[in-house]
């Protein structure tokens, strides 16, 4: 029997300078969207696939990750006075056991490979899930328990993959697709960042992955690739090339919004708003008289 992935990497030491100056005093995962910060989007996803084992990748500033999933005595009493027990349900959502999350440190910002090979102790030899928590996936089925339930069927290696235009491929790593089977497609390259015009699909992927732990042993050997940094793509690339692992990709059934952007942040706080009954009835009527106003002004 395939053994259960419970283990999921969250990269989080990144600096979020796109989001200068918020992100000088705060983690950019701590940034909120409508009314939950984006690491939760990423923590709700993870337990709703199964996963057990929280491993974050940190460094140096992100201490306000670990407060957040870290109990609040003095709130909870003060939300437990007051007679508001729904919010206190809430906050007690945020709460991680102890025990269940790691901390690592990645002291040099080497990559997404890198960050995901810092974790290889806690991993040891079982398979585990990636989750880049600026990836927000909008979803029936949250999209790592998509992939989590085609694993069960194939095993090997997968990651979550999105059609993109062409002159948007650069920004990607994309897929050599050896055969399209529909929701999966079996792999037979991976490139980072191909340059325009050379990539071997429009098939990019996005931040969900499930992986075997010979990737990480791949990372022990992979020197810097594109933009100087040790990349993850490069390593599930090896399992095609070793012809030891299968690597898939799946075309998972949501939106995805890119919130490591400012344009994909503002689009996802808008999406997710709009679907909250409690806040849509003020804000379409804003949105409505705002493209009046554009309308009016062209």
């Amino acid at each position: 029997m395939r053994r259960k992935v419970t283990k999921a990497i969250f990269p989080v030491a990144g600096l979020g300078t796109r989001f200068l100056p918020a992100t000088k005093s705060i983690p950019k995962e701590i940034m909120t969207l409508v009314d939950r910060p984006l690491i939760q989007y990423a923590i709700d996803e993870a337990r709703a696939a199964g996963i057990k084992e929280f491993i974050f990748v940190t460094s140096r500033g992100k201490s306000a990750l670990e407060d957040y999933f870290d109990q609040a005595p003095i709130l909870e009493q003060a939300l437990k006075q007051s007679g508001r027990h729904e919010l206190l349900e809430t906050l007690k959502k945020t709460t991680m056991e102890s025990g269940a999350i790691a901390y690592i440190r990645q002291h040099r910002a080497l990559g997404l490979g890198h960050a995901v090979w810092c974790a290889r102790r806690l991993i040891a030899d079982e398979p585990f899930a990636v989750i880049l928590p600026d990836d927000v996936i909008a979803s029936d089925t949250p999209c790592l328990r998509q992939m989590v339930d085609a694993y069960q069927e194939t095993g090997g290696c997968m990651v979550a993959a999105m059609e993109v235009p062409d002159d948007k491929t650069s920004s990607y790593g994309m897929l050599d697709v050896a055969e399209d089977m529909g929701s999966m497609v079996a792999v037979k390259g991976m490139v980072e960042k191909p340059a325009p015009g050379e990539s071997p699909s429009n098939l990019a992927v996005i931040g969900r992955y499930i992986l075997t732990p010979n990737v990480l042993r791949n990372l022990n050997k992979i020197k810097s690739g594109s933009g100087g940094e040790i990349q993850l793509t490069d390593a599930i690339a090896d399992e095609i090339a070793q012809e030891r692992d299968p690597v898939f990709g799946y075309r998972f059934r949501g939106q995805r919004f890119d919130c490591g952007s400012k344009a994909g942040f503002l689009q996802a706080t808008i999406a997710f708003g709009l679907e909250r009954e409690d806040l849509r009835g003020e804000l379409l009527p804003f949105l409505y008289e705002r493209l009046a106003l554009e309308k009016a002004a062209e």
